[in-house]
């Protein structure tokens, strides 16, 4: 009989790391938002600093197609100053980033500015105050997931990233689920692995 696999969606908050198990120390695990089932995963990762979206699976299956480079990813990341048309311009046409002591060209992304701010619950840690001067919103889209690419990528283009959100995974979208929530999407998943 073939076991049933299971799909979560989660809010991942910030000061979290995205995993179950590591050396005894003070970080904050995954397993302590909710009692996910033995074998659950974390498909792909966000940092310990980033937030919003992250799928969790009981399937290697469904992790291997989501962090596959068919999969869209989704974020929106404020950033310190007003960014410019020019930088936008640069980060859709991909720019040079450190990845393992190595210089990398990203591909070509979606990028734009959001014409208001999100609307997400304020985070525990404040992010800074308004006195350091102005931050703005950019949404970017990327196919592809190096280690602290949407970081490194906003600070190539001069507007360093202050917080970090993933909003979307394919078809899959973060809406209005509050931090450290998590609800189940096995049939969500079911239906999108069906389409493929």
């Amino acid at each position: 009989m073939a076991m049933l696999h299971r799909h979560f969606k989660l809010h991942k908050p910030y000061g979290y790391l995205s995993q179950f198990v590591g050396e005894a120390n003070k970080k904050k695990r995954l397993g302590e938002l909710y009692p996910f089932p033995d074998g659950t995963m974390a498909v792909g990762r966000l940092d310990e600093d980033s937030e919003g979206l992250l799928l969790l699976t009981t399937d290697g299956k469904v992790s291997t197609f989501f962090t596959s480079s068919k999969m869209e990813k989704e974020y929106f990341a404020q950033v310190d100053g007003l960014i410019t048309p020019e930088a936008i311009a640069q980060l859709q046409q991909g720019v040079e980033i450190g990845v393992r002591n190595q210089k990398y060209q990203t591909k070509p992304c979606a990028a734009y500015k959001l014409a208001s701010n999100p609307e997400f619950s304020a985070r525990a840690r404040k992010i800074r105050d308004d006195r350091h001067g102005p931050t703005s919103w950019v949404s970017l889209t990327l196919t592809e997931g190096k280690n602290r690419q949407i970081r490194k990528m906003t600070a190539a283009v001069g507007f360093p990233t202050l917080r970090l959100i993933r909003v979307r995974i394919g078809e899959l979208h973060l809406g209005n689920l509050p931090v450290g929530q998590v609800i189940e999407v096995t049939n969500q998943i079911e239906e999108i692995l069906s389409i493929f």
